[in-house]
């Protein structure tokens, strides 16, 4: 997906922003990694998830390319127990639900798709320095992939990475933002995503890092 130059001011500040990591370069994995073909990168992109806690609805999130291109819309349910978010296209088709499993020794969440049940499982578990969590899931050719991301919880940064090949297939950091409050204090992270592998998937999984981090 080719990212175009920003045009307006307010794409401009975003692209200004996004171009902290500009150098940022991951090689392109070796197999597609996808549930959702339509979403591959098909260069590095960076995307840019933006919270929107004050949403009548619950936590919400807009996700789009660094030039402020949205991507997808992550959208919060009101007073559900389990922080359920449904997540939709830019043209408002519903692809799958989010949310917190619970009845687990350790943090789980959940993605399925409404009448056709779970396509990806993520679990926490203990690390003896920073946190790790592990994304389990089918791509659509019927390969089992497992991605872990592990890092610091504490600042918010994270590496993902294929356990099968070793690949680094995403990175997320909250502190290539320095003026948080220009966002109005509101979670927003940066989400560094690999050729060939699902941006609908690597953002899901950095909002469940985000609400793992967010668990009292």
């Amino acid at each position: 997906m080719a990212v175009p130059h920003a045009q307006s001011q307010s794409g401009n500040f975003k692209y200004n922003m996004s171009s902290q990591i500009a150098n940022v370069q991951l090689p392109p994995v070796a197999k597609e990694i996808s549930i959702f073909p339509p979403f591959v990168a098909r260069q590095t992109e960076t995307l840019i998830l933006k919270e929107k806690v004050m949403s009548l609805s619950g936590d919400s999130f807009d996700v789009c390319l660094a030039n402020g291109q949205p991507l997808i819309r992550v959208q919060g349910k009101t007073a559900s127990i389990s922080g359920r978010k449904k997540v939709y296209d830019v043209g408002g088709k519903y692809l799958f639900d989010l949310y917190k499993e619970h009845m687990h020794i350790h943090s789980t969440y959940v993605a399925d798709i409404e009448g056709q049940g779970k396509i990806m499982e993520v679990k926490s578990s203990f690390k003896l320095i920073g946190s790790k969590m592990t994304a389990t899931f089918k791509s659509g050719d019927g390969r089992s992939h497992s991605l872990t991301m592990s890092g610091n919880w504490l600042s918010t940064t994270a590496d993902i990475v294929d356990e099968s090949t070793g690949a680094l297939v995403g990175r997320i950091d909250r502190k290539l933002f320095n003026a948080r409050e220009m966002f109005g204090g509101q979670q927003t992270y940066a989400l560094v995503v690999a050729p060939g592998v699902d941006m609908a998937l690597m953002a899901a999984l950095c909002i469940c890092m985000d609400e793992k981090n967010n668990d009292k």
